[in-house]
């Protein structure tokens, strides 16, 4: 409608109160402008409103038209979207709404296609739960309503090329919990073209070269102990690789035992499976070529002067991605800082450390993150089995490295590190299909809100890169990590822990502020749930502890342990037919008391020697007991304590960790682990929701 007249006629059509608004193809956010009147309830003032709506427009708002609506009234408003992301795809978006909802930014966000299950993993994924309940009187949202809207969005951004975003805001929840979308912009364009990265993939004999090679060949080998030709092969040398070692070096000298070959032509044919450059980069397409006469199938680059190096670099660098896969040879780098696979004892990179043995394979485009995750390998306990830098990535990248994991019987759990993606939708349906069958651990570098589009809808203001690469993971099944130590952990629980089959989680303590704290992390999760004590659980529990235990969860034992109390009541709880996690804290104490005793001037007069003994059996059989207790029930029991770093060689501690378990540094970080611990057993359906 055009005219004042039409909108009081519309008005008395609907009955009163009713909305006025002005429309038109250049308006995109109306309440900004100031373009919306509320609760009208009579003629002169829907004329009144409609007149200076119409005053109102501007030159660049094209035709506009007068919108007249009943006014819907209800306290919570939620917001539902669809963009088309540069990166992702389409991809639908659901929060809360109304004009604080980038102010808020509770929005979560999944690609499409969207199903019904999924859309309602979305629902049920917001902050602000609260406002879906029962609220101030008013009935549950229509949860079925929402996940509607949700569905047929997703069907719009597959069905529609034409669309490029989409804003329902707001859906407003009425009092009986009825969901009414009040207002809606559709934005049509041409869509963005997401780069897609084609390359045939390396098989599993090129990556047998590079893990498990019969020889390994280091180029440019330096006598001088600070070069990376001299680095590299010492800690091959040193990290027990037991197949043949060889050498180019344009002396032929003798390094670190090794008689080194001036030219690649003298070294033996079909027993090098792995070369390692640490030649300069004019040097490389002659030494691949080379190499390739030997019969060496994989080669890991560690030269710069490639792709970072600017535009000269880029083209050396696609000339010599080329010139490896005409060659047959898997091209692991440039610019790259190494490659380890203990199962062969091999460490072939130009720093360390090298890692214990374990079941992590940890694939990175930053060589500076392969070193945190194995140094805390070495700190934990918790084993790598493989681990590359793949540099530049210019032809292996890190999807590539997570397929192959995906296979190897050697790794249970991929760990990545990903910045400056090229095709998202791409690496999450790799990284997906492969946690179909194993884990996979994501940190992303570049985790800022900088990537919000200045768009014309809220749901393209609100999609910060960040925040869509989220949601992405979620649907892919991919546990995304907030830091690298969180990364770390994550991917240490799925290597040392069983997957729970539910969400129940009791937390068993010795001191009741750890608990507690345990108990804050479990409700910010969002998804574990801290279980109420069964009636039948509590009353057994009440046979091994004094009264003033906590009775409920956490199960605080107050300090009323005897030398059984812990495994006993570890076993009571683990072993409930409801019980799917539990949470240990306060393992150590007692040693940590011991300690003390040790350092002391009395020690080992007035009864010290004994009962510093007893600590520290004590602290080694709770250990022992959350260890065996989880194997023979097949439950997570995740062991938490600051003594895990403040004191490394606590027996508590030093127990768990020959267990090859996970001993957490808090309660907190404990919870975090478990929580996506569970959230992927839900996602291969090996838990109920």
């Amino acid at each position: 409608m055009n005219t004042a007249a039409e909108a009081v006629e519309a008005a008395e059509a609907f009955g009163y109160p009713v909305v006025v608004k002005l429309g038109g193809a250049g308006i995109a956010h109306k309440t900004e402008r100031g373009l919306v009147r509320l609760r009208l309830s009579d003629a002169p003032s829907v004329g009144t409103a409609a007149r200076e709506l119409l005053a109102a427009a501007r030159a660049d708002d094209g035709d506009v038209h007068l919108l007249v609506a009943p006014m819907v009234s209800g306290s919570r408003e939620f917001i539902a979207g669809l963009l088309v992301d540069p990166q992702f795809g389409p991809t639908v978006m659901f929060g809360v709404g109304g004009v604080f909802a980038e102010a808020v930014k509770d929005v979560v966000f999944r690609p499409a296609p969207l199903e019904e299950a999924g859309a309602s993993e979305m629902v049920a994924s917001l902050r602000t739960q609260v406002l879906l309940g029962e609220f101030r009187g008013e009935a549950p949202v229509d949860r079925g309503a929402l996940v509607a809207c949700l569905v047929g969005l997703s069907r719009l951004g597959t069905d529609r090329e034409d669309i490029v975003s989409i804003d329902v805001n707001p859906l407003i929840a009425d009092r009986h919990g009825r969901v009414v979308a009040v207002d809606a912009l559709v934005e049509l364009g041409r869509r963005p073209v997401r780069a897609a990265r084609s390359r045939v993939a390396y098989s599993d004999e090129q990556f047998r070269a590079l893990f498990e090679p019969r020889g390994v060949l280091v180029t440019g080998v330096s006598s001088h102990p600070g070069k990376f030709g001299f680095v590299s092969l010492h800690n091959i040398l040193t990290g027990g690789y037991e197949g043949a070692v060889h050498g180019t070096n344009l002396q032929g000298e003798e390094v670190l035992g090794i008689r080194t070959v001036a030219d690649i032509d003298a070294l033996p044919e079909d027993e090098i499976d792995l070369v390692f450059v640490c030649t300069p980069a004019k040097a490389n397409p002659d030494l691949l070529r080379a190499c390739a006469r030997k019969g060496i199938k994989a080669a890991f680059l560690t030269s710069a002067g490639y792709g970072e190096a600017g535009e000269e670099g880029r083209v050396l660098e696609s000339e010599l991605v080329a010139l490896a896969d005409e060659l047959g040879i898997l091209l692991a780098g440039p610019n790259g800082q190494g490659v380890v696979s203990t199962p062969a004892r091999l460490c072939a990179q130009i720093v360390a450390p090298y890692p214990p043995e374990g079941a992590i394979g940890v694939a990175s485009q930053s060589g500076n993150f392969v070193s945190s995750f194995m140094n805390y390998s070495r700190q934990s306990g918790v084993g790598i089995s493989r681990a590359v830098s793949a540099g530049n990535a210019a032809a292996l990248d890190v999807a590539d490295l997570v397929e192959w994991y995906g296979s190897d019987d050697r790794t249970r759990v991929s760990l990545a590190y990903v910045e400056g993606i090229v095709d998202g939708r791409g690496l999450m349906d790799r990284l997906g299909a492969v946690a179909s069958t194993k884990p996979v651990v994501v940190v992303k570098g570049g985790a800022t809100d900088n990537g919000a589009r200045a768009a014309a809808s809220h749901t393209g203001a609100l999609a910060a890169d960040d925040a869509v690469f989220d949601g992405a993971c979620r649907a892919a099944g991919v546990a995304r990590a907030a830091t690298i130590e969180e990364a770390f952990d994550i991917a240490a629980t799925f290597a040392t822990q069983p997957l729970p089959r539910g969400p129940n989680v009791v937390v068993l303590t010795t001191a009741g502020g750890w608990g507690v704290v345990t108990s804050d992390a479990i409700a910010r999760d969002g998804s574990l749930v801290l279980m109420e004590l069964p009636d039948d659980l509590r009353s057994a529990i009440d046979d091994k502890l004094p009264p003033r235990w906590s009775r409920n969860n956490p199960v605080d034992c107050a300090g009323g342990e005897t030398r059984d109390t812990i495994p006993e009541v570890m076993s009571m709880i683990v072993h409930h037919r409801l019980v799917d996690a539990v949470v240990y804290l306060g393992i150590g104490i007692q040693s940590n008391q011991a300690r003390l005793m040790r350092e002391g001037r009395f020690y080992p007069d007035h009864g010290l020697e004994r009962i510093v003994e007893y600590h520290e059996r004590q602290d080694a059989r709770f250990a022992d007991a959350a260890h065996e207790l989880s194997l023979s029930t097949g439950k997570p029991i995740l062991v938490a304590t600051e003594l895990a770093v403040a004191d490394p060689g606590n027996p508590g501690v030093a127990v768990t960790r020959a267990h090859g378990r996970l001993c957490y540094q808090s309660g907190h970080r404990a919870v975090v682990a478990l929580g996506h611990l569970y959230r992927y057993a839900v996602h291969v359906g090996v838990a109920r929701r």
